[in-house]
């Protein structure tokens, strides 16, 4: 583990990439090969992502292990790695965000690595919140970003992961707790073939309007999506 340069800590939540174990959801639509490939082109550009944001302290949580070795030759000096821990994705994320407290970090923010073209703006807004706690909401009913300040604040408990009720749920125990709450720009993750296609238009028109590039991802789809 890295030394403590910053207040803040970014971590990235990522899934090992193994073949036939990231994103299932994408077959039979896509060749398991190529499944692979396009999850570490996510990987990819949610790493770059993550390098672009300032003053943080940066971290990638794998789960369920780093079996592949794939983050050994993709992790620089920049970025620490620690492998997940909990039974679901509320215990991982709380024994994250709690162990990076016991570090001393003030704010812990986590983004998930299907939102490739996450606008970084969206990270710094939410490294810089003074509010107990923010969240990114995604347009399938859970949230592409989590960060509290402070403390743990119990949201975690109870809800039905993988859902479309995951947002919902985890407002109404926020209100429970009386934390104040940031909520930041609607973004969306790609999980299925319709997520893809529509993930392919919108990295079309932002390079049209002269927006940002294509990043790993956008040149493979162009591939995978000629043929579909």
């Amino acid at each position: 583990m890295m030394e403590k340069t910053h207040d803040n800590a970014l971590i990235l939540f990522a899934r090992d990439p193994i073949l036939g174990k990231v994103k299932t959801r994408l077959s039979p639509f896509l060749e398991e090969d190529v499944i692979l490939k396009l999850y570490t082109c996510f990987l990819q550009d949610s790493l770059d992502n993550i390098r672009q944001v300032k003053n943080v302290d940066r971290f990638v949580g794998v789960a369920p292990s780093n079996k592949s070795g794939f983050f050994n030759g993709m992790l620089g000096s920049d970025i620490s790695m620690f492998v997940q821990e909990g039974e679901n994705l509320g215990d991982k994320m709380r024994g994250a965000i709690q162990d990076r407290f016991t570090e001393g970090y003030e704010r812990v923010v986590i983004i998930g690595s299907d939102s490739p073209s996450l606008p970084a703006s969206y990270i710094y807004r939410a490294v810089g919140s003074d509010k107990d706690m923010v969240l990114g909401p995604s347009t399938d009913g859970g949230y592409y970003l989590i960060g509290m300040r402070g403390k743990v604040v119990e949201v975690f408990k109870d809800v039905t992961w993988g859902t479309e009720t995951v947002l919902q749920e985890t407002c109404e125990h926020l209100v429970q707790n009386g934390a104040s709450l940031e909520l930041l720009p609607v973004w969306y993750d790609v999980d299925t073939p319709e997520d893809l296609k529509f993930f392919k238009t919108h990295l079309d028109l932002i390079q049209q309007a002269g927006l940002g590039a294509f990043g790993e991802t956008g040149k493979l789809l162009n591939e995978i999506l000629a043929s579909h």
